[in-house]
C-alpha cells in the first residue's frame, strides 16, 4: 500500500480498525456486485486530521496513540468492508480561531488533503474545510479550493461558536457553495451549550449518543425555518447521521404550521417535509439497521441517501449490508445509495 507523502496526515483510529500488520497477507478486496454488476462504492462519512493544521491553535490529536503515518491500515479496512472510496472531511475544531491563525490552518489543512488525494486517486476524495467565524475569508477558502484546488465538496459544523448556520451572517458562504455547485458535508459538533446543565451527563454517553444528532435536527430545522434553503435553492447539503432525528418527527414540523401559524414566524416556501425530499438535503445511512434505513429512505426518498461509515469511529463497518439487506429496494435503488448518488455530486467516475 502506498504511504502518504503529505508529511503532515494523520487517521484517528479505533480497536475495531486496528494497524494492518505488513506481516501478514493483505485481505482480498471485498467487490460488491448488485445482479452481477460490479459496481464503485462511495462513503460519505469518513474522518481524518491533519495534526501540522491542529498545531497552529494548539489544539490537540483526539487519540495520539492511534496515528498512522500512511494509509494501508485505512485502505485494508476499506477494502474489508467494501468500501472503494472515501470522501474524506476534518470534524471543525477551528471555528474560535482569530482570522490569521484560521487562514493559516484551513491552508495546511486543504492542501495537505489535497496531496494525500493525488496520491491515492482511486480511493480518496476530500471535503475541503473553511472558517466560517469569518464568513469573507470562508468564501474566498472556497473559491480557492474547488476552483484552484480541485475540491468536490466542502465540509461544515452543526453550528459555528454558537450561532446557527441560518444565521445571515452565514449567506454569503452558503451563496458561495450555491454559486460553486459543491456538495456541503455537515457533521455535528454535538449540543455543548446543553453540558454546563447536565442534562447530558450520567450513563450512556448522551453527549454523544443525542446532543450529534440533536445539533443536526436543529441546525436543519433552522435551515429550514429561517429561509435559507429558499433563499439559496441550488444549495445540496448531506447531513450526517441520517438527519440526525429530524426525518423520523418532521411530521411535527409541519404540523406546527397549521396548529400555530401565528406563531411559527414567516413560514417556509413548503412544508418542512417537502424539504427532505426535493434535492436539498441528502443524508447518510447510520441508522444502524435494514427497518430503520427502510424508515429513512420512507420518509425522503431513495435518492437522497449516501452510504457513510464514521470510519474510524466503530459505530458500524457493515453499511455495505446494511444497503443489501434492506428490504423493499430495486437493484438500481441500492446501487444509487451505494455509491451511484454520491458520485454524480461528487463528481466521481462511476
Amino acid at each position: 500500500m502506498s504511504k502518504s507523502n503529505s508529511g503532515g496526515i494523520a487517521f484517528t483510529g479505533c480497536p475495531l480498525h486496528g494497524p494492518h500488520d505488513p506481516a501478514q497477507p493483505h485481505a482480498r478486496r471485498r467487490e460488491v456486485v448488485v445482479n452481477g454488476k460490479r459496481i464503485k462504492t462511495i462513503d460519505v462519512h469518513a474522518h481524518c486530521c491533519v495534526p501540522k493544521a491542529m498545531a497552529v491553535i494548539g489544539h490537540p490529536l483526539e487519540a495520539p496513540g492511534l496515528l498512522m503515518d500512511d494509509t494501508s491500515a485505512r485502505l485494508a479496512a476499506m477494502d474489508a468492508q467494501g468500501i472503494d472510496v472515501e470522501a474524506l472531511s476534518i470534524n471543525p475544531y477551528w471555528y474560535r480561531a482569530e482570522r490569521d491563525a484560521a487562514a493559516e490552518l484551513i491552508r495546511i489543512q486543504n492542501e495537505t488533503l489535497v496531496e494525500l488525494c493525488a496520491a491515492n486517486p482511486d480511493r480518496f476524495v476530500a471535503f475541503a474545510t473553511a472558517a466560517l467565524q469569518h464568513p469573507d475569508l470562508a468564501v474566498e477558502q472556497v473559491e480557492h479550493a474547488v476552483k484552484k484546488l480541485g475540491f468536490r465538496g466542502i465540509g461544515v459544523g452543526g453550528s459555528v461558536a454558537g450561532l446557527e448556520l441560518a444565521d445571515p451572517k452565514f449567506h454569503p458562504f452558503w451563496a458561495k457553495c450555491e454559486e460553486l455547485g459543491v456538495l456541503v458535508f455537515m457533521h455535528p459538533l454535538g449540543t455543548r451549550e446543553l453540558e454546563p446543565s447536565g442534562r447530558l451527563g450520567g450513563s450512556g454517553l448522551l453527549t454523544n449518543t443525542i446532543g450529534n444528532p440533536l445539533e443536526t435536527t436543529i441546525a436543519l430545522s433552522h435551515l429550514i425555518f429561517e429561509g435559507t434553503l429558499d433563499r439559496f435553492p441550488g444549495l445540496k447539503i448531506c447531513a450526517s447521521h441520517g438527519g440526525g432525528f429530524l426525518p423520523s418527527y418532521a411530521n411535527r414540523s409541519d404540523a406546527v404550521i397549521r396548529t400555530f401559524p401565528g406563531r411559527v414566524g414567516p413560514l417556509p416556501k413548503k412544508n418542512p417535509t417537502a424539504y427532505l425530499r426535493d434535492g436539498q438535503l441528502f443524508f447518510d445511512t447510520i441508522v444502524f439497521t435494514p427497518e430503520a434505513l427502510r424508515h429513512l429512505i420512507a420518509e425522503t426518498g431513495v435518492s437522497q441517501i449516501m452510504v457513510g461509515t464514521d470510519y474510524p469511529f466503530p459505530w458500524t463497518s457493515t453499511e455495505v449490508d446494511l444497503v443489501l439487506s434492506t428490504p423493499g429496494l430495486s437493484d438500481d435503488e441500492r446501487i444509487a445509495i451505494l455509491g451511484g448518488t454520491a458520485a454524480k455530486l461528487l463528481g466521481i467516475a462511476p
